[in-house]
């Protein structure tokens, strides 16, 4: 069964496809096994924000006023709430285009790091790195082969 998932758009100039980004966590859930386990069951929050907003809740809940590209808020899976991922389509705009990448690629792989770091990866060793790093790759290859990168736009 698949799971309840809310996806917010508070960004003004960033134009989504609901489904196809539905259909990113569904493959993700689908092939749970092969990321420790997956994302907990439960309601997903999935938030598109500002650098701005996204700044704000960095400082609000990790005392740290900086931008960053994604956040992960932990659920209450007895509660039925697996989390929620919150995304910066800004930096993702920014970081694609310095550094030659593609924009929805950059977008989908911040969906999937927050997804990632649900299931239980985390980055901030550099152990830890190199498993979520390579956690990323092999999911990003899942939705390649599923042909299920949504077409993100960020409008000027």
């Amino acid at each position: 069964m698949p799971r309840s998932l809310d996806i917010h758009n508070a960004h003004p100039r960033l134009r989504i496809d609901k489904k196809a980004i539905s259909r990113v966590i569904t493959i993700l859930d689908e092939h749970r096994a092969k990321f420790l386990g997956g994302c907990p069951d439960g309601e997903l929050s999935l938030a598109f924000l500002t650098d701005a907003k996204l700044a704000k809740l960095h400082d609000d809940f990790l005392d740290d006023p900086t931008t960053t590209d994604v956040i992960t808020f932990e659920g209450e899976p007895g509660f039925g709430v697996a989390g929620e991922i919150c995304v910066s389509a800004d930096t993702a705009g920014t970081y694609s285009k310095t550094n030659d990448r593609d924009f929805s690629e950059e977008l989908t792989l911040y969906i999937v790091h927050g997804w990632l770091h649900l299931a239980g990866y985390d980055d901030l060793e550099p152990a830890k790195k190199r498993k979520m790093r390579a956690a990323e790759a092999r999911a990003m290859k899942l939705l390649h082969a599923a042909k299920s990168v949504p077409d993100f736009t960020l409008k000027r």
